[in-house]
């Protein structure tokens, strides 16, 4: 299992840096909100919230692969939910207490890029439900995984797989 380990750093150092200026013109202004700011897109209403497809969901920011289909499960959230990234070092967890809840931040280790947030009511094989943003992602298609879930059962295929209730109405998002 690729499991990533919550940090208390309030910032570290990411491998790609650039201005606001050079990142408002690289993302498109919904993008730059969520991936800069920590902004959270409308639920139901990302690209990506009912993606079926075979690939690999890259950083919006910066390029770097993050998640794949294999991983994606039906949450009935309206984000994107993953049980797991691609690579465990692709993905910086951070606590989160604003808005009055307690919840890990997931940031793209590589440009420092606001996700989303991961929960511990995903489905197995890793319990987590990574709950990220349409706009921070970039799809890239491609041929199956192998893995848990690459055959269409179980959590990667369309199953519905559990949603959980996240402990309250507060926790359902990301």
């Amino acid at each position: 299992m690729r499991h990533a380990k919550a940090s208390n750093r309030a910032d570290s150092a990411a491998e790609v840096q650039k201005p606001d200026e050079q990142w408002r013109r690289d993302l498109t202004r919904e993008q730059f909100g969520v991936l800069r700011r920590g902004r959270t897109e409308r639920p139901f209403t990302g690209a990506y919230v009912h993606n079926e497809e075979n690939g690999s969901y890259c950083c919006a920011g910066c390029g770097s692969e993050l998640f794949r289909s294999d991983a994606k499960f039906e949450s009935g959230t309206g984000w994107p939910s993953f049980y797991e990234p691609a690579i465990a070092q692709a993905v910086e967890l951070r606590k989160d207490r604003s808005l009055f809840m307690r919840r890990t931040e997931v940031r793209c280790r590589r440009c420092g890029g606001h996700l989303g947030h991961v929960f511990g009511d995903g489905p197995a094989p890793t319990g987590e439900r990574y709950c990220i943003n349409s706009c921070a992602l970039a799809f890239e298609p491609g041929p199956a995984q192998a893995g848990p879930g690459a055959d269409g059962g179980g959590p990667g295929g369309d199953d519905g797989g559990p949603g959980g209730d996240g402990g309250g109405p507060g926790d359902r998002g990301i």
